[in-house]
């Protein structure tokens, strides 16, 4: 069967009266919970394992596929208004996101995230058509070393993160990479930095980071500044409507991103997280007013949300064709596909088509449906920045100790959360950035078990890792992006000072 045949008969399933009605309680259901911190598509999945026993295997999956895009898609909202990232993925959105919510923008910045989710997802969908099978081998292909020089790669984004000096940047990253080995350590079983407190031995959860660093630490910058005449606007809307000049900036950030995001979602433990912090990086390394990033830029909105949307689709190649499940929302969904007898891997296409293909076609309508039904509703949405601010202050605290304590009931989880929300604080008034945190400490953990799995397979050789051309290539472009935006700085820097001094 071709391609086009299978996915006429994935149409068949989706356009039919009950695939359109679970695709819509699939997206309309993941929307809503990517918007609430703390509940993510991998709670929104388990939970609804339980409610597809009995149902048509296609229909089942077709909805839960609809939860996780439909979260990625929906998670950009709680990032835009309030500084408090809905699911992982969208931090990198905030960046940019929230500072135009702060200059009563927000009706724009919610419109340009909706628009660049749907062109992400509707792209990555295509390709997901087009090369499954192709790329699911090279996926396989990438080994321990190919992976710690990929991880690698994403950490020079250090230096692009950083909003003025490159120092303070690099020791966030190193607290963020000390934070990341707290736990118990996977290879050895010995406790690190736990202090023989059981609550850390599975280490700190993203989420509290993401909410203390975030969402905490802005209501204390809300707190301190309440009287602060020039946040008077953070209530305002703004026009929904989007110039030519605003598509043309979002033109170019939509289409590289879509293939890159998609790229990054192939293959296993990259994920959206990861994609959107590498589109937000690439976008700003080849912007003309790499400046503008961090303060409302368009491109800086409209880059993550399409890399994170286009990831998401990415995710199912490895699970579609060969079972493996590339992050953990994925291997959740594995535990769905056997526990409706579905066996995803190289002969599902062959043995139940409508199945591989009509999630496949259910996301063609799925990113339509999420489209239709976001964009009308952003008037409403971002009316929550109209709340008095006493008001909002009281529910980002609310929605934030609701989102940890939900994920483990741990009330040591909530001092952690006010732990690091004090920190964020403390770093956004000496002017440490926080997004190098944030990212070394996603990359920290998945580094380190490359790193120690390539010495494992090499007896303890460093040179497995300049053995392989990919993780060469890799590892030369690191070394690049690191050095060439230093080198760019220290020669801007030194233009302004000439300039100065006649």
């Amino acid at each position: 069967m071709g391609a086009l045949d299978g996915l006429m008969q994935g149409f068949q399933v989706a356009f039919s009266l009950q695939g359109i009605l679970f695709v819509l309680i699939g997206v309309v259901t993941g929307t809503l919970i990517g918007m609430m911190p703390g509940l993510g598509p991998i709670s929104a999945i388990a939970i609804m394992i339980p409610v597809t026993y009995g149902m048509n295997p296609s229909s089942a999956l077709v909805m839960m596929a609809g939860v996780y895009y439909g979260a990625v898609f929906g998670g950009s909202t709680s990032s835009i208004l309030l500084n408090a990232p809905g699911i992982s993925g969208t931090v990198a959105t905030s960046f940019d996101g929230y500072p135009m919510a702060q200059r009563g923008e927000a009706g724009k910045a919610l419109a340009i995230a909706a628009i660049s989710s749907f062109v992400g997802g509707t792209v990555s969908v295509v390709l997901l058509m087009l090369f499954a099978p192709a790329l699911a081998q090279v996926a396989v292909s990438f080994g321990p070393p190919q992976y710690f020089a990929l991880m690698f790669l994403g950490l020079t984004a250090i230096s692009s993160l950083s909003e003025g000096s490159t120092v303070k940047a690099l020791i966030s990253a190193t607290v963020g990479f000390i934070v990341a080995t707290i736990g118990i350590d996977a290879q050895t079983g010995t406790n690190r930095f736990t202090f023989n407190n059981p609550n850390l031995m599975e280490g700190v959860d993203f989420l509290v980071i993401a909410l203390g660093l975030f969402a905490l630490a802005e209501v204390c910058f809300l707190v301190k500044n309440r009287k602060d005449q020039s946040l008077s606007k953070q209530g305002d809307i703004g026009n929904l409507r989007l110039s030519k000049q605003d598509f043309k900036e979002m033109k170019g950030p939509m289409t590289r991103q879509s293939f890159l995001g998609f790229v990054l979602g192939v293959l296993p433990g990259a994920g959206a997280t990861i994609a959107s912090f590498i589109g937000y990086i690439t976008e700003k390394r080849i912007a003309k007013k790499p400046e503008e990033f961090g303060k409302g830029s368009i491109k800086g909105v409209a880059a993550p949300e399409t890399a994170n949307n286009a990831a998401t689709s990415g995710a199912f190649v490895p699970l579609l064709s060969l079972g493996i499940p590339g992050s953990g929302t994925t291997a959740v969904m594995l535990g769905a596909f056997l526990v409706l007898d579905i066996q995803p891997g190289p002969l599902l296409v062959t043995d139940r088509p409508e199945v591989f293909w009509g999630i496949i076609a259910s996301m063609y309508i799925g990113n339509v449906f999420l489209l239709i039904l976001n964009l009308p509703l952003i008037p409403y949405i971002a009316k929550i920045l109209k709340i008095s601010r006493p008001m909002l202050i009281s529910l980002v605290i609310i929605f934030s100790l609701i989102g940890v304590y939900s994920i483990s009931f741990s009330t040591f989880d909530l001092y952690l959360l006010l732990l690091f929300g004090l920190l964020g604080y403390l770093m956004r008034l000496f002017s440490f950035p926080a997004a190098p945190f944030i990212l070394a400490f996603i990359l920290g953990g998945m580094m380190e078990q490359a790193f120690r799995q390539a010495l494992t397979a090499s007896g303890g050789s460093l040179l497995v890792l300049i053995e392989d051309p990919v993780s060469i290539a890799l590892l030369g472009i690191s070394v690049l992006s690191f050095i060439v935006p230093i080198i760019r700085n220290r020669v801007r820097q030194r233009a302004e000072h000439e300039g100065s001094e006649q």
